[in-house]
């Protein structure tokens, strides 16, 4: 659908609105009357926009969610050049994780949308492009001299997306970033050797 400037600002207005609710404390059952009143948008301009209702319009905002992922840890998260660098990266990561609290805005999404065609790609995109930034990280040190070239890369970026997902549930059935944290600290420890 080919939109005009005014068009993409009242689409986006609309996927903001609704991820904004749904980063609140009962995102449960949310309806699309309930994203109506707070984006001050009619049904017909929601069904405009989001012509298949509330599962497009949730698969939206679970890829605007999953891009502010990654957003929330740049320019960290695309430099990964030095130790000063990781330590940046991961006060990052445990800064975003621990204002959002046991909130986790794309894990509701993601249940209320898991069997809706295109939600497995959202969060699998996610954590390829997560992992992706993490492994040229490694690499880049390791081309440095700063990381052992033994260490494969592939599969401790792959370990730093489980150790980041695993304490983030940990946080949301606990509310406590401990695990999180230690997790971050042991891996990035692990590239130090």
């Amino acid at each position: 659908m080919r939109l005009t400037a005014k068009g993409r600002a009242t689409r986006q207005r609309i996927i903001e609105g609704a991820a904004a609710y749904l980063r609140s404390d009962d995102p449960a059952g949310v309806t699309l009357d309930d994203i109506r009143a707070i984006t001050g948008t009619s049904k017909g301009q929601i069904f405009h926009y989001f012509p298949d209702g509330k599962e497009e319009l949730f698969l939206a905002v679970a890829r605007f969610e999953a891009d502010r992922v990654l957003d929330d840890q740049q320019p960290h998260l695309g430099a990964l050049t030095s130790w000063a660098a990781w330590e940046r990266w991961r006060d990052s990561v445990i800064a975003r994780y621990r204002a959002q609290g046991r909130n986790c805005p794309l894990g509701a999404l993601m249940s209320q949308v898991g069997s809706t065609p295109g939600a497995n790609e959202v969060v699998s995109t996610l954590l390829n492009r997560w992992q992706f930034h993490v492994r040229e990280g490694i690499a880049e040190m390791q081309e440095a001299g700063l990381v052992r070239a033994s260490v494969d890369a592939d599969r401790v970026a792959a370990a730093f997306i489980a150790g980041i997902q695993g304490g983030v549930q940990v946080l949301r059935s606990t509310g406590s970033i401990a695990h999180l944290e230690a997790s971050l600290d042991t891996l990035i420890d692990h590239l130090r050797g």
